[in-house]
C-alpha cells in the first residue's frame, strides 16, 4: 500500500478550502429546531478545540475519550482529536458506569468528551475525578468545562496537519457479547482506505443524504456515516430522539439509509399497524393503486427519496429483505466485523441475493477454512487488540488472515452466507452438532417474535427462548389472545421444524416475560443477544420445561 495514502482528515481538509460554505451537519437542537453547520463552521471548531488540546501539552498520540449519542459535535470532537495529533476513543452512551470505568482504564484515556446522553448520572460515576472533562454542547447540564467557552477562548490553528498512514486512529470498543470489551485499534489506513473504497464503489456523493442514528461508538456507522462522508461530502442529518425519529427522517429525506434489522422490522410492523399484512399484499399487487400505496407506505416511512439501503450488524431474514424490495426498496446485506472496520462483503444492487451477504468487498480476499471457517485479508483489517498481543496472534493465520469466528459458504456466483458462529455450534445429549443462527433467522421472520435464542447444549433437542414482539406484549394477559398466539406457536414450530434437518428440530418454543434490553444486560449496545446472559437466565427451569411435554411454553 502506497503510504502516501489520502486520510479523512485529508478530505475534510479539501472540502474546507474548495466548498467551506456547503451544508455539512444538521443538528436538531428541540422544538423542532435545528443548527445547521457547513463545513467552514464544522472546521473552524475543530480547529479550535485542536488548539486548547495542544495547549494541554498531553503526549503525542494521547488517547481521549467520547461518549456521546450521534450528534454534530462528536464529528467535530473526532477531528479536533485528529488535528491535535491523538486517538479517538469512542465509549457507547448507553454503556453503565462499572463499563465505562473499564474501558476508560483499559484505554490509558487522559481526558473525556462528555456529549448527549440519557443516564448521565450514572455513567459520571465511571469517570475517575480527576479525569478532565468537556462537555459538549448538547451534554446533560452539570458543572463542566463548556465546549463553546473553550472555543471562544482560542484562535483556530493555521496549519493543517496530516497524520501518518499508520498512525493510531481511533480504538472501537467491541460490543462485549462474549466477555469484557477489546479495544480494536484502527490505524489511519485502516480506516481512510476502505471509505474511499466504498464511496467509489457505491457512487456516492455530495449530493447524497443520510440520518446518523445507530451508535456512531460501533463501527457500523462510524465507518458508512462519518468517515464516509469526509471522503463523499455527503449531508449528515441527526435525530434527536426516538419520539422525534419519524420527524427526523422527514427532515433528512434520506438518499441512503442504513440499519440493523431489528429495526427494519420495526418498520415493517410500524407499517402493518396501519395496513394489515394480508391486504397490503393485495393492494401491491394491483398495477395503477399498487405504485400509489407504495409511495404513500414509503412517504410515511420517510424513505421515498432512499435510492440505496442497507443492513448489517447482525443476519436479516430473506423475507424481510422481499418484503422490502415488493415496496421497491433496494435492501442490501452486509457483513463486516469491528476488526476490519466493517469491510468485508457486501451486496450491490447488480450482485445480490435474499440470505446471502454479498461479495467479497475490493481489495478484499477471502477463504473458508476446513473447519467452515470465514477467514478475511481486508485493507480495513486492524492494528490488534489494545494490550493484548496475544490474543491479537491467536486471531490471524500465519499468512495474515483473520479468523472471524464466523462460519459461512459461497455460492456458485461468489456470494457468502453466514451459517452461524463457530463457538455458538453445540452438541445435544445425542451427539449431534447444531448451529443456532440460521434457525433464529427462520423464528425471527415471525411478526410476533422480536428475538430469539436456540440453545440445549447436553439434552435431547434443542430448544428456542423468544422475546415477543413489542405490539403483541401487552395483549397476552388476555386468555383468549394467549390461547390464539400458542396455536400460532405451535404452526410456527411444525413450520421451522420442517425446514431443518431432524437433529435441529426444537422440542418447544419458550415465550418468556423479560425485556432483553441492553439495560439490564441481555443485549449489547448493537442490540445482539448476549447468548451466556439468555442462557443463564433460563437454565434453572430447563429441566421443567424439557419434562412438561408441552410444544409451547409461558414463562409464568
Amino acid at each position: 500500500m502506497n503510504d502516501s495514502i489520502r486520510t479523512m482528515l485529508d478530505a475534510a481538509y479539501e472540502w474546507e478550502n474548495n466548498t467551506p460554505d456547503r451544508l455539512y451537519m444538521t443538528q436538531p437542537v428541540g422544538d423542532g429546531q435545528v443548527v445547521e453547520y457547513t463545513w467552514r463552521q464544522t472546521m473552524n471548531e475543530a480547529r479550535r478545540m485542536a488548539a486548547h488540546l495542544r495547549s494541554l501539552d498531553l503526549p503525542p498520540g494521547s488517547h481521549i475519550a467520547l461518549i456521546s449519542k450521534n450528534c454534530a459535535h462528536f464529528v467535530i470532537a473526532d477531528l479536533a482529536i485528529w488535528m491535535a495529533g491523538h486517538a479517538s476513543i469512542a465509549l457507547y452512551p448507553t454503556l453503565n458506569a462499572d463499563t465505562v470505568a473499564y474501558i476508560l482504564d483499559h484505554s490509558d484515556s487522559r481526558m473525556v468528551f462528555v456529549g448527549k446522553l440519557d443516564d448521565w448520572d450514572d455513567i459520571k460515576h465511571g469517570i475517575p475525578a480527576d479525569m478532565p472533562r468537556i462537555a459538549l454542547p448538547l451534554a446533560p447540564k452539570d458543572d463542566l468545562p463548556q465546549w463553546d467557552d473553550i472555543i471562544a477562548r482560542h484562535e483556530p490553528i493555521a496549519d493543517s496537519p496530516t497524520r501518518a498512514p499508520d498512525d493510531l486512529c481511533l480504538m472501537c470498543y467491541t460490543s462485549g457479547s462474549t466477555g469484557r470489551p477489546k479495544g480494536v485499534m484502527h490505524s489511519f489506513r485502516s480506516v481512510s482506505v476502505p471509505a474511499q473504497l466504498g464511496v467509489a464503489d457505491l457512487g456516492i456523493t455530495s449530493e447524497d443524504r443520510m440520518l446518523s442514528y445507530l451508535p456512531l461508538a460501533h463501527v457500523f456507522e462510524r465507518a458508512n456515516v462519518e468517515v464516509s462522508s469526509f471522503f463523499s461530502g455527503m449531508q449528515v442529518y441527526f435525530a434527536e430522539t426516538l419520539d422525534t425519529f419519524l420527524a427526523d427522517l422527514q427532515r433528512a429525506r434520506p438518499t441512503l439509509f442504513i440499519s440493523v434489522p431489528r429495526l427494519w422490522l420495526k418498520f415493517q410492523l410500524g407499517v402493518f399497524r396501519k395496513l394489515p399484512e394480508k391486504r397490503l399484499s393485495l393492494l401491491l399487487k394491483l398495477p395503477i393503486l399498487g405504485k400509489r400505496v407504495r409511495r404513500t407506505v414509503l412517504e410515511g416511512l420517510g424513505l421515498e427519496h432512499v435510492r440505496m439501503a442497507g443492513s448489517g450488524s447482525a443476519p436479516i431474514p430473506r423475507e424481510l429483505i422481499e418484503w422490502y424490495e415488493s415496496l421497491g426498496i433496494c435492501l442490501l446485506e452486509g457483513y463486516g466485523m469491528t476488526e476490519d472496520f466493517a469491510w468485508s462483503h457486501m451486496s450491490k444492487p447488480e450482485i445480490r441475493r435474499a440470505g446471502f451477504v454479498g461479495v467479497p468487498a475490493e481489495g478484499v480476499e477471502t477463504r473458508i477454512s476446513d473447519e467452515g471457517e470465514i477467514q478475511i485479508r481486508s485493507p480495513g483489517n486492524m492494528v490488534g487488540y489494545y494490550k493484548a498481543p496475544e490474543l491479537t496472534a491467536e486471531c490471524y493465520t500465519e499468512d495474515g488472515f483473520f479468523k472471524t469466528g464466523d462460519r459461512g459458504t459461497y455460492s456458485p456466483e461468489g456470494l457468502l452466507s453466514i451459517t452461524g458462529r463457530v463457538k455458538e455450534i453445540f452438541k445435544t445429549s445425542k451427539g449431534k452438532y447444531v448451529a443456532p443462527a440460521p434457525i433464529e433467522n427462520l423464528l425471527n421472520v415471525d411478526n410476533n417474535i422480536e428475538l430469539s435464542c436456540v440453545s440445549g447444549s447436553g439434552r435431547p433437542a434443542a430448544h428456542a427462548v423468544v422475546q415477543l414482539a413489542e405490539e403483541v406484549r401487552d395483549r397476552v394477559n388476555d386468555p383468549a389472545f394467549r390461547a390464539e398466539l400458542t396455536r400460532h406457536f405451535e404452526n410456527l414450530l411444525a413450520q421451522v421444524n420442517a425446514q431443518v434437518e431432524e437433529y435441529e428440530t426444537l422440542q418447544f418454543i419458550a415465550i418468556v416475560k423479560d425485556v432483553w434490553d441492553t439495560s439490564n444486560n441481555f443485549l449489547t449496545p448493537t442490540l445482539k443477544i448476549k447468548r451466556d446472559v439468555v442462557e443463564a437466565a433460563y437454565a434453572p427451569l430447563l429441566d421443567a420445561w424439557y419434562d412438561s411435554g408441552e410444544r409451547v411454553i409461558w414463562q409464568e
